[in-house]
This record gives C-alpha cells, structure tokens and sequence, in this order.
C-alpha cells in the first residue's frame, strides 16, 4: 500500500507539473499579446 502511495504521489506530481507548464505558456502568449497592443497603441499616440 505504502508503495502504491509513492508512485500515486510522483505521477501526481508529474500530472501538476504538465499542466503548471501548459497553464503558464498560455499565460505568458497572452501577455505577450497585450504587451504588443500596447506598444503599437503608444506608437499610434507618438505619431500623432
């Protein structure tokens, strides 16, 4: 039983860490989006 518990623990683990990555790379992409919204409104607002 003990052993079983190791191994549900560590797939968890690797289960929460998959989805961790996953979760922040699409976090990160829609950052990076509104980022580059902002920058071309600014560039808008410079030139006129």
């Amino acid at each position: 039983m003990s052993k079983f518990g190791i191994i549900g623990r560590g797939f968890m683990f690797v289960i929460v860490g998959f989805v961790t990555i996953i979760v922040g790379s699409f976090l990160l992409r829609g950052n990076m989006h509104m980022w580059d919204k902002v920058k071309k409104d600014e560039s808008k607002k410079d030139k006129e």
